[in-house]
């Protein structure tokens, strides 16, 4: 069950975005970046991923100043964040600020490598184009 706490915090995180996180929504958001819808600021266990999608299932944190100095706690939140299936991918602020177009295609590359390593799709068990 997810926390009250936890679903209000992202609400209010949604409200007050920092600069390079409005920036980059305005990139991801409506399916504007290769049709993946993004979410912002998702409650996933117990932490708030600044965006996640679930097809494929990847994260984007954009990591501030406050990062710094904090390696051990980002490692183990990323490995939390992985234990519920998703990929993580982290970008500066300055380089979402300095360096959109980098940023976007070091997404697209991750994207891509994510989605040629996903397992294909099952099968109908009747088939693919049996008669119903």
């Amino acid at each position: 069950m997810r926390s009250a706490a936890l679903t209000q915090r992202a609400k209010e995180m949604r409200k007050a975005m920092p600069e390079p996180e409005k920036r980059l929504w305005m990139e991801l958001r409506a399916g504007r970046f290769q049709g993946i819808k993004f979410r912002r600021q998702k409650v996933i266990g117990s932490h708030i991923a600044d965006f996640a999608a679930n097809d494929p299932k990847v994260i984007i944190e954009v990591d501030g100043d406050t990062h710094s100095g904090r390696a051990a706690y980002d490692t183990a939140r990323t490995k939390s964040l992985e234990d519920h299936g998703y990929s993580v991918i982290r970008f500066s602020n300055s380089d979402v600020m300095g360096n959109m177009d980098g940023v976007l295609v070091q997404l697209s590359e991750f994207v891509a490598e994510l989605r040629a390593c996903a397992p294909p799709p099952t099968p109908s068990p009747k088939g693919e184009g049996a008669e119903q």
